[in-house]
């Protein structure tokens, strides 16, 4: 008795402190307590896991130290992985990597239901029938999700795309449907094993066939919405099991995730199933488009200009992360701000390959906080500035969202960098963004391109302005 009062404690003093910690990770000044807040959360866990073993059934001591070394097993190679994992990931490779662990946590849902639809204690037809969908939604979050990795880590290279895959993709749906409901069924008459069987493989193929037509622009969202799908699947099975932490984390997660999801969409001016079911977001380039002359400049001009500049804005894009070039970044902008110059940065929604990644980016070097703005609060300040900076950024900055129709990013709202008074798109080459479709920002007449890796402009940018002397 005493061990079941201090193993549900433990479960509401972890589910108090993801709470808390998900809270805490909303803003970048508090973000790095709350992750550490939610890992004490897991410990409470996972003590809580091994304790709860000493209160056993007699029929289930036999077994006890078969499970002891599984779990402790499994709880030494997860922890030495992710440990690895996370001090050694690249920023570049960070979303592939968010996208592989919240994989994980939905194929984590998926077991627990198996476990439970193999049990042999009798069920009730809703107790089966949340397993079931525990399962469905955790199957789903994590073969999309490995195929969202894939994607991202340039494993495939475009979207796998086929006549007539929107009705093969619902049949399979649909097959898995009842065949989870079959399972469901067998409370009352026995089937075997052979739904329950197919009912996960059917499951695991719908994520992969789900993800496979989403294009690369669109992954933010879809790394979102996998998300929420893992969150809602350990809710589930948290129900199942009785476990209160669980079903709190599992809640917090999925409505979140579901929040996020819903605002990265608006962010992008399409709804949710335009993202999962249209064919925009695919990586291959084209030339449709306006054309033009670009104009190109050499670094040390385009430095020298935001020298002498009053104001500057900095938009960060996927290249910054790609060329690591975030601490000359803010190397550069030091300098600029001891000499007087104003300098912010501003952030797009949709910008790298996951929801926050140029936030975290900015963060990894060191840029404070309240230099950072979001589209929002910093898109009307374009007009009186006198240089906006465009690193490694696209369809964030394509006017074109905003006044050609046929344009497959039309109505995504975007950075008006275009309206400041003079521009600098440092970019590798003259090829499209993501979204395939090129840039009539890049043609103007306040238009200046500066070719070249954003880790050599960048520093060839610091050493023009120390050359200026200055503060």
């Amino acid at each position: 008795m005493f061990i079941e009062y201090i193993v549900g404690l433990s479960g509401l003093i972890a589910a108090g402190l993801f709470i808390y910690g998900l809270k805490a990770m909303s803003s970048p000044v508090t973000a790095v307590s709350g992750i550490v807040t939610a890992g004490y959360g897991m410990i409470f866990v996972i003590a809580a896991t091994f304790l709860n073993l000493f209160n056993v059934t007699e029929a289930a001591k036999p077994h006890l130290l078969v499970n002891v070394a599984l779990a402790v097993l499994a709880l030494v190679l997860g922890c030495a992985w992710a440990g690895w994992r996370g001090r050694t990931v690249q920023m570049t490779a960070m979303p592939q990597m968010v996208a592989i662990f919240n994989g994980m946590g939905g194929g984590s849902a998926a077991c627990l239901a198996g476990v439970e639809l193999l049990s042999d204690d009798p069920t009730s037809p809703l107790h089966l029938s949340i397993t079931v969908l525990g399962a469905l939604i955790g199957c789903i979050s994590l073969t999309g999700s490995i195929i969202a990795w894939a994607k991202l880590d340039g494993r495939m290279k475009k979207p796998v795309r086929f006549g007539g895959q929107r009705i093969f993709n619902a049949g399979v749906f649909l097959i898995a449907l009842v065949l989870g409901a079959l399972t469901v069924m067998q409370y009352a008459t026995p089937m075997g094993e052979l739904p329950r069987d197919m009912f996960f493989l059917m499951a695991l193929l719908f994520g992969v066939c789900m993800t496979l037509p989403i294009g690369g622009a669109d992954m933010p969202v879809v790394i979102s919405l996998y998300n929420a799908f893992t969150g809602l699947a350990v809710g589930l099975e948290g129900y199942v099991m009785n476990n209160p932490a669980l079903m709190i984390a599992g809640m917090v997660v999925g409505s979140a995730g579901t929040l996020l999801t819903v605002l990265m969409a608006k962010a992008m001016n399409r709804s949710l199933t335009n993202v999962l079911f249209s064919n925009f977001g695919d990586s291959t380039s084209s030339t449709k488009g306006p054309q033009g002359e670009m104009h190109s400049v050499d670094p040390a001009d385009a430095a020298t200009t935001m020298r002498y500049a009053s104001s500057v804005i900095i938009i960060p894009g996927y290249g910054l992360a790609v060329a690591q070039a975030q601490q000359k970044l803010y190397e550069f902008v030091k300098i600029l701000v001891a000499d007087g110059v104003d300098v912010k940065f501003a952030i797009h929604p949709v910008a790298g390959r996951m929801p926050g990644h140029m936030n975290v980016l900015l963060a990894e070097a060191g840029v404070p906080y309240d230099m950072i703005y979001d589209m929002d609060d910093i898109n009307d300040s374009f007009a009186t500035t006198d240089v906006a900076l465009v690193i490694g950024a696209n369809d964030v900055v394509n006017p074109e969202a905003l006044t050609d129709k046929s344009s497959p990013i039309y109505g995504m709202p975007i950075l008006n960098a275009y309206k400041a008074h003079q521009v600098f798109v440092i970019k590798r080459g003259t090829g499209v963004g993501y979204s395939g479709v090129q840039n009539p920002l890049f043609f103007q007449k306040n238009c200046t391109m500066v070719f070249g890796d954003a880790q050599a402009v960048l520093s060839k940018m610091v050493e023009a302005v120390k050359s200026l002397g200055g503060s």
